[in-house]
């Protein structure tokens, strides 16, 4: 069960900005589908082979899940370097969670069918 949308408006208006600063998560830089803004989310972002899962806490209708699945590509800021990602799409859990460490924690409220959104990597994106 996803968390209570009032928590990510909280979480969007207040915290994020303070986690992007501290600068110890990685930013998912992505744009708005229908204003055409940049966007800059701290996430846990975990390691795929192939590319990265992301966990909407918020569950899958949350602002940033739905501006990357329109724009079909976004760009992740982690370790001190920018990857751009492609083929946005929304997994369960039980078919992605194998591929993580095993000591990989699931999160509160996160369930064997909760839809997560998984990430193809390009490559290294350019600097700005």
């Amino acid at each position: 069960m996803p968390l209570p949308r009032w928590l990510a408006h909280v979480n969007k208006r207040v915290f994020n900005p303070m986690e992007e600063r501290r600068g110890a998560r990685p930013v998912l830089m992505h744009t708005g589908r229908r204003s055409g803004k940049a966007y800059r989310t701290p996430l846990d972002a975990h390691r795929l082979p192939d590319g990265y899962l992301f966990i909407p806490m918020y569950g899958p209708r949350t602002d940033w899940v739905k501006n990357v699945l329109a724009a079909r590509e976004a760009r992740l800021s982690v370790d001190g370097h920018e990857v751009e990602l492609e083929a946005p799409r929304l997994v369960s859990k039980d078919d992605v969670w194998s591929l993580l460490p095993t000591d990989t924690k699931t999160p509160p409220g996160i369930t064997g069918d909760s839809r997560l959104l998984r990430m193809d990597s390009r490559g290294p994106a350019s600097k700005d």
